[in-house]
């Protein structure tokens, strides 16, 4: 059975589902910051995926990027999956804009986290209900 790492739970939020993924939202307000996970048992690298679901992860992937670069104006999509502190497999998706807090340097350590008010989460996820509107369900909604 799928359970998100408590890392993850603890430092994110729940956006919803894709058919593969569970995105989140890092609650670091300093930038745009998703992350997906699959929704599979005790994977903690790509090849541990079987083909199917590293083509639906990657579908998923650049579909994310994709709409989060249009929708928040990005000047460049950093898209990774390192796992060096959380092991549970998760490909940050991040949108970098010339005039955020890191730029031009990597998110990771640069600043602390400004975790968002619950007025701007609302804000990030009225923008997403624009966007994802094929093969996603938001949390909280009827199936």
């Amino acid at each position: 059975m799928f359970a998100l790492d408590s890392r993850l739970q603890q430092d994110c939020l729940l956006v919803g589902d894709f058919p593969l993924c569970r995105l989140l939202l890092m609650n670091d307000s300093n930038y745009p910051w998703f992350i997906l996970v699959p929704r599979r048992e005790e994977v903690s690298e790509l090849f541990q995926l079987d083909a199917d679901d590293q083509r639906q992860l990657w579908q998923e992937t650049t579909l994310l990027a994709e709409i989060l670069k249009d929708t928040f104006a990005a000047d460049k999509m950093n898209v990774a999956t390192l796992g060096n502190v959380v092991s549970q497999l998760h490909m940050h998706v991040i949108v970098r804009r010339r005039d955020d807090v890191a730029w031009p340097a990597p998110v990771w350590g640069r600043h602390p986290a400004q975790p968002y008010a619950r007025q701007q989460v609302g804000q990030v996820i009225d923008k997403l209900r624009l966007v994802l509107t094929e093969n996603f369900q938001f949390a909280g909604e009827p199936a």
